[in-house]
């Protein structure tokens, strides 16, 4: 091979990983020197002024995309550098891209499917490049930074899309529909013998047919495949208590992470997680394995993926319940053939406590608890439709964004519809990716005549983005526009009352409406303690009196028509 065609890291020593301009400017030389093989272009900007670029590589010299989805081509989606201090993914799929354009066999062996790449998503952290910022990481010697310009971890922001970079992604992914995605990851957390570890899309999530075959058929196949090529792999380790002798539960990877937005699309989802204590050389060789091995997969079996993709989006137009939210079975483990290193408690030297630590002086492989079942425990009747009203634009626009069907209502008309009122949320009290999120909504639901206004949208569920709809509008879903706080002004109230002057009216209210005076009576009883609060009396009187009631006032805006 000529040198100029080595990657950065085949260049280095084994230790090291590609900066963006260099990443950048090698695939563009590649792309000058095999035009029949890749195109590779710029397809947004990053929130800190970068572009952002992405590739496809096609046996037969087609790029076209809407070509290649009129003739049904099957797509692969290979994502790198969402945190790029985990990087090994991006120096093996620049060796991968090189080999299709220059090994005639290994590209005329994807056959009719596309390779579609990001090869550094996160361009702002890239470039913020350090060899601090991952704490226990075995090399490389330099890397960037988790967070984008805006300081947000973008494998957090898939639905809330607070950066520009994650809109590249979601118009990126809409327009492509790929039927398999890896988005590649370096793990921390307990250390045992394996270099890779996978997060797939969680089976009960992904649902039906779809889930069984990649429980049932890719996942049987990908484990054994990558024992095969010497890297043995186990589910991502995710103890269930401090270390994984007690067991390891899968990861539920909600629509904020890539594998559980690519769900919302009926995409199977993969996250490859290398150790962060094994070399780097063997992280990058062990990333090349699993992106080959899922790809290879993939290409043999597109004509299944696509058709159970199919039936997948078929059924969901027919659905009349639809589930939002998972839980995991604590009561019913299965079991993984595990190899670990034992776990020793030990006084610590820096404080008083005891700590954890592994020796690899003595390994073991038994079976332990794998806790891999995930039945939904929230579900919502599926509604004819939604209607969104225009004024939250923003939740407008991330549905248009992924391909949500929606039209606008031409006139203003009366509508029977399903209403939320929003009883209590639980928010977190510091912020999580620049919000405030809430991990507990209660809701009850009530039918009422609305006007519907010309200009506000209707979503019918009859559609193949369905399941990406329901669940971001319905506000129990587990990652919820509401939940991320699109809706969060609703839960304001608006108007307000002078003590001085309301105590007197109060008496009135009570006395002019018996429904008011019940509930009254019921709270007095449930808070004996807080009739000392002359704010929560009036406050309680104020809010659940008829005659100032704001109906907007914790009503969910979404309505669904039943």
């Amino acid at each position: 091979m000529s040198n100029e065609l080595k990657t950065p890291y085949e260049q280095g020593n084994k230790n090291q990983t590609t900066t963006w301009a260099d990443c950048i400017a090698w695939y563009e030389e590649l792309a000058r020197r095999y035009p029949g093989v890749l195109h590779f272009s710029v397809v947004g900007t990053s929130d800190c002024g970068l572009p952002i670029h992405a590739g496809v590589v096609s046996a037969d010299g087609v790029f076209d995309r809407q070509r290649l989805k009129d003739e049904g081509r099957p797509v692969f989606f290979n994502n790198n550098g969402i945190h790029p201090g985990e990087p090994e993914g991006v120096d093996a799929c620049m060796a991968l891209v090189r080999d299709f354009c220059t090994g005639p066999a290994r590209l005329a062996a994807l056959g009719k499917t596309v390779f579609l790449f990001v090869p550094l998503y996160n361009v702002d952290g890239s470039i913020n490049r350090a060899d601090t910022s991952r704490v226990n990481q075995d090399g490389p010697e330099q890397f960037g930074f988790r967070g984008n310009s805006r300081h947000l971890d973008l494998n957090r922001d898939f639905v809330k899309c607070d950066s520009l970079t994650a809109l590249v992604f979601n118009k990126l992914f809409t327009a492509w529909d790929p039927d398999v995605m890896v988005d590649t990851h370096t793990s921390n957390g307990a250390d045992y013998p394996y270099t890779m570890t996978l997060i797939h899309t969680q089976t009960d999530k992904l649902g039906g047919a779809l889930g069984e075959f990649l429980q049932d058929t890719m996942l049987p196949h990908m484990f054994g495949e990558m024992a095969r090529r010497g890297w043995p792999t186990c589910p991502y380790v995710n103890p269930v208590k401090d270390s994984p002798d007690h067991g390891i539960a899968e990861f539920l990877e909600t629509p904020r992470f890539s594998t559980g937005f690519a769900a919302l699309h009926h995409t199977i989802g993969f996250m490859p997680e290398t150790h962060m204590l094994k070399p780097f050389a063997d992280r990058y060789d062990s990333m090349r394995a699993l992106v080959e091995t899922a790809l290879d997969f993939t290409v043999a079996q597109a004509a299944t993926i696509q058709a159970l993709r199919r039936a997948a989006r078929d059924e969901g137009k027919a659905r009349r319940e639809w589930p939002v939210h998972w839980s995991m079975d604590a009561d019913n483990p299965s079991t993984f053939l595990f190899r670990g290193y034992a776990a020793k408690y030990t006084p610590s030297v820096i404080g008083n406590y005891t700590r954890l630590s592994y020796d690899r002086n003595e390994p073991w492989e038994r079976d332990i608890a794998y806790f891999n079942s995930f039945p939904a425990d929230i579900v919502v009747a599926t509604p004819r439709a939604y209607v969104v009203p225009q004024a939250w634009r923003e939740v407008i626009e991330r549905l248009q964004w992924n391909g949500v069907a929606m039209r606008r209502i031409e006139a203003d008309r009366v509508e029977q519809v399903q209403c939320y009122r929003i009883v209590s949320v639980d928010s977190r009290a510091d912020a999580y990716e620049g919000h405030m999120f809430h991990d507990d909504v209660r809701l009850e639901k009530f039918t009422q005549a609305v006007t519907l206004r010309a200009g506000d949208w209707w979503i019918s569920l009859d559609q193949d983005m369905a399941r990406y709809a329901i669940e971001t509008l319905e506000p129990q879903g587990h990652d919820s526009f509401f939940r991320w706080g699109f809706f969060n002004s609703v839960l304001e109230k608006k108007e307000a009352y002078s003590d001085y002057v309301f105590e007197d009216h109060a008496l009135e209210l009570l006395r002019d409406e018996p429904a008011l005076q019940a509930k009254f009576e019921a709270w007095k009883a449930a808070n004996p303690a807080l009739l000392s609060d002359q704010c929560a009396v009036l406050d309680f009187i104020f809010a659940n009196c008829a005659r100032y009631v704001e109906p907007e006032w914790r009503r969910y805006p979404v309505l669904s028509v039943m």
